[in-house]
């Protein structure tokens, strides 16, 4: 059986792809662990300090869970297959390293709740999103209904999830799906760029940031504004930040090595 996930470093970089390209890359329970055992490996990994998510064979990102595992389940067998995703989504958007999606195709049900996991989202000009679960007489199951209203409001929340209807990228642009929307051509250049930027930034500090607005989010703001204020001053323990305003009074750029 060839490899669920694929994995390549780009120097700092690490870039999984999923790999069922013949099945447009359909989340199954396999695929969901494989995944979760990646994103452990490379959080463990102090080489890699950005990660890019994508999948194989160019029309899909990952058009949804695998109907046809899915369709034999029980209904006690359904719950527990939504908690292996669940367990995926939250492993992903607690990474202590950003991640990166890059949207190559359809993203649609699971595809999506997984893009919405991510840290930040690029999405090819012809890429397709949408959450079309209540056309199977479902709901989403992996955390879409919850991280999609967080992201784009109760309206359009509402409507993404009730209708089914997917969008296109320009879309899901202008709803704050996705943070850019570049030409399908353009899309691997563009990604690997802004990952290589975030691999180059303070380790703990990106760590800090991406902790301070995950609480943030799940947070009364008073309680946000605390846990901000001990992450700042936490980073001025580090030598990293030490560097990065030594660096910034000597007008060089800074060397991060995570410390």
């Amino acid at each position: 059986m060839s490899q669920l996930i694929l994995t390549t470093d780009h120097g700092a970089v690490r870039v999984l792809t999923i790999n069922r390209p013949d099945k447009l890359n359909a989340l199954n329970r396999a695929t969901l662990e494989a995944l979760h055992a990646a994103f452990d490996a490379a959080a463990a990994d102090e080489a890699v300090r950005a990660l890019v998510l994508t999948g194989s064979g160019g029309k899909a990102f990952v058009a949804g869970a695998d109907i046809a595992e899915m369709s034999g389940l029980s209904a006690v067998q359904a719950r527990d297959f939504s908690l292996v995703g669940q367990r995926l989504m939250r492993r992903m958007e607690r990474m202590p390293k950003p991640v990166v999606a890059m949207i190559n195709g359809f993203a649609l049900g699971g595809g999506l709740e997984l893009a919405m996991c991510c840290h930040l989202r690029i999405a090819a000009d012809t890429a397709k999103l949408g959450l079309p679960e209540v056309t199977l007489g479902l709901l989403p199951g992996f955390g879409g209904s919850q991280r999609l209203l967080r992201l784009v409001g109760r309206a359009f929340a509402l409507e993404l999830t009730l209708t089914g209807a997917p969008v296109d990228a320009a879309r899901a642009l202008e709803l704050g799906l996705v943070n850019r929307v570049v030409p399908a051509d353009g899309l691997d250049a563009e990604t690997m760029a802004l990952a290589t930027k975030l691999a180059a930034n303070a380790p703990l500090a990106m760590r800090g940031i991406l902790d301070a607005i995950h609480v943030g989010g799940e947070c009364a703001i008073d309680d946000g504004l605390e846990y901000e204020s001990a992450q700042f001053g936490l980073a001025f323990s580090t030598a990293d930040a030490r560097e990065g305003m030594t660096a910034f009074l000597e007008r060089r750029k800074p060397a991060f090595d995570n410390r």
